[in-house]
């Protein structure tokens, strides 16, 4: 049983904005802009990579570089190159499911060629990240000599995108969605969604931070963020959370702090989880 690309269009158009809707400590949300980008851009990034997306049987390098074009022609500027590097072969396994979607996925990235690489590798260079620079194997300014797969392989220890297509997306699926998943309330899923974030962020250091910051930025953040994530898991009120929460997040827009790669792996997980709760409810149906 697949899904059609509309069905898979609209669950990460919905995973996006739900993300944008959590009081996300140091990353955009409704609640506050920050580095210089809002939410709103946020939601029209969301709309209009959603089409190249999720493009009928394209490929996963020809659905990254779409997306970031697409992006950069509404907003210009990379709102959601992890996004985008994220859900791309997360929607070409939808497409192949047949109910099993993370089955359907290991087979997705077995099958990444050295075209998906090059392309990928373009939309990256596009999109300009914070603190892209050079690297002596699987350089993306140059033309990929490996599958996308195998640069991701090469990168996977330095960096938790790269980590995702090493390990079958095991931190979406294992850790995301289980903290998703412990807090989930359709009425509120707001505190489900922080829940994921701080989850990713106390367990893993951000990318993001370690590349522009360093290291040590990144393991002060992963700290307060296990304190705060266990106060949100045994709270029997999450919003009386939310004047602390608010509070860490203009401390760290006020340093220049922005865990992008831990707000990265929530929107994946949410669009896991609709394209999951979407499987298992045409299974139901028959």
């Amino acid at each position: 049983m697949t899904l059609r690309s509309t069905q898979i269009a609209e669950a990460f158009k919905w995973a996006c904005v739900a993300e944008l809707d959590a009081p996300k400590p140091g990353n955009v949300h409704v609640y506050a802009a920050g580095h210089h980008m809002t939410a709103e851009e946020f939601v029209r990034s969301a709309i209009a990579a959603a089409g190249p997306l999720t493009a009928p049987a394209a490929g996963v390098g020809e659905r990254i570089l779409g997306a970031v074009e697409a992006t950069l022609s509404v907003v210009g500027a990379n709102t959601n190159l992890g996004i985008i590097l994220l859900c791309a072969p997360l929607a070409a396994a939808a497409e192949v499911a047949n109910e099993d979607l993370r089955s359907a996925l290991a087979q997705v990235l077995r099958g990444l060629s050295r075209d998906d690489a090059d392309l990928a590798f373009r939309a990256i260079v596009r999109a300009a990240p914070a603190g892209l620079g050079h690297s002596a194997r699987h350089d993306v300014f140059e033309p990929a000599t490996a599958s996308l797969l195998q640069a991701m392989i090469e990168a996977a220890d330095r960096d938790s995108v790269a980590r995702q297509y090493a390990t079958n997306f095991a931190d979406v699926f294992d850790l995301g969605l289980s903290n998703f998943d412990a807090m989930w309330n359709e009425a509120d899923p707001k505190w489900a969604t922080l829940a994921t974030y701080l989850g990713f962020l106390a367990a893993l250091p951000d990318s993001h931070i370690v590349r522009k910051l360093g290291i040590q930025s990144a393991a002060e953040v992963k700290r307060k963020a296990a304190i705060l994530h266990a106060s949100l898991r045994t709270s029997e009120d999450a919003s009386q959370l939310l004047p602390d929460i608010l509070t860490w997040d203009a401390a760290l827009k006020a340093d220049g702090i922005n865990p992008g790669t831990s707000a990265d792996l929530t929107v994946a997980t949410l669009f896991a989880h609709r394209l999951l709760t979407i499987l298992r409810t045409l299974r139901i149906g028959g």
